[in-house]
């Protein structure tokens, strides 16, 4: 599972970033998490506010940070 957080570095992508790291480790998931920081790869995505975050390329949330229960819901 490849989980994806799109933002530029922000501190509300990092509390993403973290709340994706413990919500994945929970479930129990093979999981790898990657930053995407480049503008244009986040446009690629059809983002146009950060944070967002994906799960294997799919669009999952945008503008908001998630809480580790709402990210365990999207990776069912």
């Amino acid at each position: 599972m490849k989980i994806q957080i799109l933002g530029p570095g922000c501190p509300k992508c990092k509390q993403l970033e973290e709340a994706a790291e413990v919500a994945a480790q929970e479930f129990g998931a093979d999981y790898q998490i990657e930053k995407v920081s480049d503008i244009n790869e986040i446009m690629s995505f059809g983002v146009m506010m950060t944070p967002a975050i994906a799960v294997d390329g799919e669009v999952k949330s945008v503008g908001k940070v998630l809480s580790k229960d709402e990210i365990i819901a999207f990776l069912k």
